[in-house]
């Protein structure tokens, strides 16, 4: 066992997709609430993040392949020791695009991309979820999954392979919520609209303006501030929900 945590009463939480965007966010704003923070990426340990001791709490996983993932939750498990997990993000996600860099339709998607898209975005969940379920329950802890405005509605810049694996990963959210409420696992989503990161595509401010009641992108900490309320006590007897964060956009 490496047990590098503390024998004290902070919570923990694993992130993963940690190292860019609505992931770093999310985790910097755990770590300012007083949560240890354990960050899982494909990529290595990002010097940008914001504590010291990140670097021994960072697990380079890839998600799109089942192996890797449950060595990351083995890792998980070994640091933990004794301690509970007191909540898991699902924040990772991949949505490739078609060659001239627009939208990936349906009919444009091959079963490999289909298959890679839903093994990152929906199937590693699961698979963290199956893996980790034992400190989960300890801490009676939380899951947050990051959906998307994508899984209930044709988006201009999110392709169809994307927007079934969000959709499904907003129905394993209610499933799981049903399954684990009797261990005191509490299992949540949110459901970002245009966000302001690196990935934006071209043409999002014409779809805010047009879209977006409040006429303005949100930002990665408004989705953070969400992530850590579902995750936190004060969200105790909140189980099963999804929770849109789009300024609106949903009612368009």
């Amino acid at each position: 066992m490496i047990d590098d945590f503390e024998p004290t009463a902070k919570p923990i939480v694993a992130v993963t997709g940690a190292s860019r965007g609505i992931g770093h966010a999310i985790v910097k704003r755990f770590y300012d609430a007083g949560w240890d923070v354990l960050t899982l990426a494909r990529s290595p340990f990002s010097t940008v993040c914001p504590w010291a001791e990140g670097i021994v709490r960072h697990v380079e996983t890839d998600l799109s392949n089942e192996m890797s993932i449950r060595n990351a939750a083995a890792a998980i498990r070994d640091r933990l020791g004794d301690r509970g997990l007191d909540a898991l993000v699902n924040n990772a996600g991949i949505s490739p695009k078609a060659e001239d860099g627009g939208r990936l339709t349906a009919m444009q998607t091959g079963e490999d991309v289909f298959r890679a898209v839903q093994m990152v975005n929906l199937i590693a969940p699961l698979i963290l979820v199956q893996e980790l379920l034992t400190p989960l329950a300890r801490a009676r802890g939380s899951v947050v999954n990051v959906s998307s405005i994508a899984a209930t509605q044709v988006h201009p810049f999110a392709g169809a392979a994307y927007a079934v694996s969000k959709a499904g990963l907003s129905t394993l959210t209610r499933e799981l919520a049903c399954e684990l409420a009797p261990q005191g696992v509490r299992v949540n989503a949110v459901s970002p609209g245009e966000i302001d990161t690196s990935i934006l595509s071209p043409g999002a401010d014409a779809l805010v303006q047009r879209d977006v009641p409040m006429g303005r992108l949100g930002s990665p900490q408004e989705v953070a501030d969400v992530v850590v309320f579902l995750a936190s006590s004060g969200a105790s007897y909140v189980n099963g929900a999804e929770i849109p964060i789009n300024g609106g956009q949903h009612l368009a």
